[in-house]
């Protein structure tokens, strides 16, 4: 319904009504540049949290106030809690609330005011976090030892990224650097780097984060401190290792991360680690191997040598030679006490027999029976020495049974040789083997850190250029000076030179 207008005061001036009025002030306001976007710095008054989440409050000073209203969305990007009573700096926009009549600032972005607010409000926050353990030590993740892809999520055009690529490079030179842009400053800092920390991850892939920026004051370093910062690395799937301003900075972004580095430089150098000491450290490992297989190759030629310097197997035969002499003069041994006791035997029967034909004649009628048990005893004696000689016989088949005779014995030991041969040549063959396949680790492990070294770049036609008093690399043409010495690698050797002149792009001296 349009406002009906009525004639009143001078001729030609019409009446507004009040929507009318308010309106256009509205669009007046809204249409300025300046109170499109302005920070006003105050103290909270009359603060409400409504149950939707808006924020309605009034900034004061000494002689005004104003009235101010913090939609939801904003309220939960504020990054602290705002109170009653506490200074702080609103940015935003003024416009005109045409239900009252009254203009408003709309807070888009708030922060404390004063490095002491600004503390008092880091402890609440800090505090609070603590509780929910988002700082607990025990849930901090380890680095990769070898990263794949590291993410930066620094500002593209700071000092920060320049050492973190320039660390990291030269460091690890297989490790991919992927750059993800963010805003590192402002009030629109905060949901730039969560937006980064996710596309590191699910985008980029990369299995460990750097977040971070260079030094600055407490409010350059403010969106490190914002609650949805420290929530986002904290919900990181992979490692962060967060690398904000100098070492004496400390900020709740590095309270939450999995590692903190005093400075993106130094976090280059934790994030990887030096090939050349890769390189050195296999190269001890090598010698290692080496003395280990050697010395146990060693240990089993002494011991080789030890049993065959055995005089048991030096002369098989002695033992056996010994052994056959003893079974012998035991054999003569038996047969000559067999033959004695029966030769007593005899003797005293005889001896018997005369003394008793010479006492009574009858004793003749047993001479007989006498004679018969005579031969019973020279036919049990003859049995004896069978038996002796049977079981003589028994031993010797079993010695040749056993090959125990010297003749032999020299042809099982002769047979046998071959055996310990084939066993002597499978020992060095095992052992052969066994340095073979260390060897065969240790190549792997040397072609691939030579893929990774830097001589595997030079290979393909590059070249490094170096100074001959100090030995150190030429990165550019400042680092030399005519006349100077120098010497330049190249894949099959060095080549000495001299510097007769230096051109650059923006100056040439020769």
């Amino acid at each position: 319904m349009r406002a009906t207008v009525e004639r009143t005061g001078p001729p030609g001036q019409m009446a507004l009504s009040v929507s009318e009025l308010t309106a256009y002030v509205k669009r007046l306001i809204d249409r300025d540049e300046v109170l499109a976007q302005v920070s006003v710095r105050g103290e909270i008054s009359n603060f409400t949290r409504h149950r939707s989440g808006h924020l309605y409050f009034s900034l004061k000073d000494e002689a005004s106030q104003l009235a101010c209203v913090c939609f939801r969305g904003d309220a939960a990007r504020l990054g602290f809690e705002p109170e009653h009573g506490q200074r702080v700096i609103a940015h935003g926009n003024v416009t005109v609330y045409e239900a009252r009549g009254s203009y408003q600032l709309i807070v888009r972005a708030m922060v404390p005011d004063g490095e002491g607010a600004l503390a008092e409000a880091i402890a609440k926050l800090r505090a609070r976090l603590a509780a929910e353990g988002l700082f607990e030590p025990a849930r901090k993740r380890p680095l990769p030892r070898f990263p794949r892809r590291i993410a930066l999520v620094t500002s593209p055009s700071g000092a920060a990224v320049r050492d973190l690529v320039s660390v990291i490079s030269r460091r690890f030179p297989p490790a991919e650097l992927i750059v993800v842009p963010t805003t590192v400053q402002g009030e629109d800092a905060p949901a730039s780097i969560v937006r980064a920390l996710g596309l590191a991850t699910s985008v980029c892939d990369a299995d460990l984060v750097i977040v971070g920026r260079g030094g600055g004051s407490l409010e350059d370093l403010w969106a490190f401190f914002d609650e949805r910062v420290v929530r986002a690395v904290f919900a990181c799937p992979v490692p962060v290792i967060s690398a904000v301003g100098h070492e004496t900075d400390l900020c709740l972004c590095d309270e939450v991360a999995d590692l903190r580095a005093p400075t993106p430089s130094a976090a280059g150098e934790l994030a990887v680690p030096d090939v050349l000491e890769l390189l050195a450290h296999l190269d001890g490992l090598e010698r290692r191997a080496l003395a280990v297989v050697e010395r146990r190759l060693g240990l089993g030629e002494a011991r080789l040598a030890a049993a065959a310097g055995r005089p048991a197997l030096r002369q098989p035969l002695s033992l056996l030679e010994a052994r056959w002499q003893r079974i012998d003069e035991a054999s003569a041994r038996s047969g000559h006490a067999v033959a004695l006791a029966g030769e007593r035997l005899r003797h005293r029967l005889s001896r018997s027999a005369l003394t008793l034909r010479a006492l009574d004649p009858r004793v003749g009628r047993r001479l007989s029976v006498i004679d018969q048990r005579r031969a019973r005893i020279d036919d049990a004696g003859r049995r004896a020495r069978a038996a002796i000689e049977r079981r003589l016989g028994r031993w010797s088949a079993r010695l040749e049974r056993a090959e125990l005779r010297p003749a032999r014995l020299r042809a099982t030991v002769a047979a046998r040789r071959p055996e310990l041969e084939r066993a002597s040549t499978r020992l060095r063959a095992s052992a052969e083997r066994g340095l073979g396949r260390r060897h065969g680790r240790l190549d792997a492990a040397a072609a691939s850190l030579r893929a990774l070294s830097p001589m595997a770049v030079v290979e393909r036609g590059y070249a490094l250029v170096w100074r001959d008093r100090d030995r150190a690399l030429v990165r550019s043409v400042g680092a030399v000076a005519r006349d100077e010495s120098i010497h330049v690698s190249v894949a099959d050797g060095e080549i000495a030179a001299r510097v007769i002149g230096t051109r650059s792009e923006t100056r040439d001296d020769g």
